[in-house]
């Protein structure tokens, strides 16, 4: 940095001047940047950060930058868990919209098979999702006491592992089914 612009907000956080060629510089020198750093600091400390960067290609330090913000923000709110409690969080959505496009796949063939073919497409989405918010065998649902229980990897490992069978099984593996479905329900 060095001249008269202001120092980077991880030089402004370690109290030093910021010279040219500062590590940290490019990465915290947004308005945020003293407050994102103060994080990274706290947890990783501010001599492995810069350690860290300076293995990195200059191609990847931004998004190391960011990723270390996001890890040590992570932990800050969960000490114990970090980021992996958002990774669980995450991962369960991925099993309940499994189970809700397994389950708008079931009746979409229901439907067909009975030949009640419906003249409003979008009708016939909004009462499978009505049918699907009161149906609780097919939604399994997201509890939070799971993060801090000890078998809480175990328990999400199984989950994640029964799906992936019954989606090799039926082949419900395509995404692209459950955003079109969900993209129609949402415009109308």
């Amino acid at each position: 940095m060095g001249g008269l612009a202001s120092p980077c907000g991880a030089c402004k956080f370690l109290r030093r001047k910021c010279v040219e060629g500062c590590i940290f510089a490019p990465y915290f020198c947004y308005e945020e940047g003293h407050t994102h750093f103060s994080a990274i600091h706290r947890i990783f400390g501010a001599s492995n950060v810069s350690r860290l960067l300076a293995t990195l290609p200059l191609s990847d330090r931004c998004e190391a930058a960011t990723t270390l913000w996001h890890e040590a923000e992570a932990r800050l709110q969960d000490p114990i868990y970090g980021c992996v409690s958002h990774i669980f969080a995450l991962q369960q959505q991925v099993v309940d919209l499994q189970a809700q496009l397994a389950f708008l796949k079931d009746q979409a063939a229901q439907s067909f098979v009975n030949g009640s073919a419906v003249a409003n497409p979008n009708q016939a989405a909004q009462s499978w999702f009505h049918e699907l918010e009161n149906s609780s065998n097919y939604m399994p649902q997201f509890n939070s006491t799971h993060i801090n229980n000890p078998g809480t990897t175990s328990y999400y490992e199984n989950e994640i592992r029964q799906w992936d069978e019954y989606n090799k099984q039926w082949g419900f593996q395509d995404a692209d089914e459950l955003q079109s479905v969900v993209s129609s329900y949402i415009h109308n």
